[in-house]
């Protein structure tokens, strides 16, 4: 027995309707704090960004990009996976890079 055959878009759903309030809201987020919410601590984007281990909550990064030795990426990538396995800090790349770049800039009166 043969079935019939449909096109592709047949199957598709139809879109669903969403209220412009509700779709602004999720995009553009609220000022609201719902009833459930009051008293829970409003968490920031700087959780994320603090440094494990320095509890320095208000560090604000861009991003920076560089070219490095072959060699000092792979050491680097090594010690961050081998810190990481032993729970040693610093472990991330960035963590590792800001603590050795920050006696350099300090002894050479770029940042108090």
């Amino acid at each position: 027995m043969v079935s019939e055959r449909r096109p592709l878009v047949a199957g598709l759903k139809p879109p669903v309707e969403v209220d412009p309030a509700l779709a602004k809201e999720f995009i553009y987020g609220s000022e609201k704090i719902k009833p459930d919410q009051r008293n829970k601590p409003q968490e920031t984007h700087l959780a994320a960004e603090a440094r494990e281990g320095k509890g320095q909550a208000s560090i604000s990064r861009v991003p920076f990009t560089t070219r490095v030795r072959t060699d000092y990426s792979t050491a680097l990538k090594r010690a961050s996976l081998e810190r990481q396995l032993n729970g040693q800090f610093p472990n991330t790349l960035q963590d590792i890079l800001e603590e050795a770049l920050e006696p350099w800039l300090r002894a050479n009166g770029y940042v108090t």
